[in-house]
């Protein structure tokens, strides 16, 4: 599965989470959310909001690549980058709560892939004129993250333990990750860009590793984060279509958001 616009993005996520939807998986989850945010850099796109439209179509096809060539590694033979094997991998894992798994997506896309399509977008000092445009998705992943959150709310109702767990009560988990990545992305953007060849691939690795790391942290969690999600897991709908329906109309179903 290979895109070859935003267009094809959106209609390849559209066809996952389609798919997810009839056969009970998982996967969706993400894909749903994935979907929303794209679907809103392409508006914003159209509507000239971006400095350059055409390079924010490049780049998020890019991105979008990324994603579907991970996903295609693992349903051919489990390979792929270690960090999204992991993602992967818990799928069918009962036990994994829905934004977990959202989160493992998150972290593998954001912290490994975002930072390589950039750079492969604006390779070299041209790198720099991107930062804006970068930095402009963040207000559209807070409003599509915001209403996918009031969305979770309502299919887990005792997820507001890990924001109290987290110490954040005007922000969540999910919004408070995102963010945070989002602009470590940009530094590790702006290194992969001035790289080439065995220096760049050491990089990639790296980050790779450290991501796997963390989507260990997130897959396995320790002690008061741990009993919080059995307590979270108790409540959670077992439905996972229906789950995936929810979280793909949460932008429709929370406009104001």
């Amino acid at each position: 599965m290979t895109a070859r616009n935003i267009d094809e993005v959106v209609a390849a996520l559209a066809g996952i989470v389609r798919d997810a939807r009839a056969a009970g998986d998982r996967a969706g989850f993400f894909a749903a959310l994935y979907r929303q945010v794209t679907v809103e850099v392409r508006a914003a796109i159209h509507s000239g909001q971006f400095d350059d439209g055409p390079r924010m179509d490049r780049f998020d096809t890019l991105f979008g690549n990324r994603y579907f060539d991970a996903r295609d590694a693992w349903l051919r033979d489990r390979g792929g980058p270690r960090c999204w094997r992991t993602a992967f991998g818990l799928l069918p894992d009962r036990d994994t709560i829905i934004v977990q798994h959202l989160l493992l997506g998150v972290n593998a896309h954001i912290n490994l892939d975002l930072a390589i399509a950039a750079a492969d977008t604006c390779p070299g000092p041209a790198i720099h004129g991107l930062r804006r445009d970068f930095m402009l998705i963040n207000d559209i992943l807070a409003r599509v993250v915001l209403a996918v959150q009031k969305a979770i709310d309502e299919v887990s109702p005792y997820l507001w333990l890990l924001d109290r767990l987290g110490g954040r009560t005007d922000e969540r988990i999910l919004d408070f990750s995102i963010r945070r990545a989002r602009l470590e992305a940009w530094h590790n953007a702006v290194l992969l860009a001035g790289q080439r060849g065995a220096d760049r691939e050491a990089t990639i690795d790296l980050l790779d590793v450290r991501t796997a790391v963390l989507a260990r942290l997130i897959a396995r969690p320790e002690n008061l984060f741990r009993a919080a999600m059995e307590v979270i897991r108790s409540a959670e709908e077992t439905d996972v279509s229906a789950v995936v329906t929810r979280l793909d109309h949460a932008f429709e179903t929370h406009p104001l958001a």
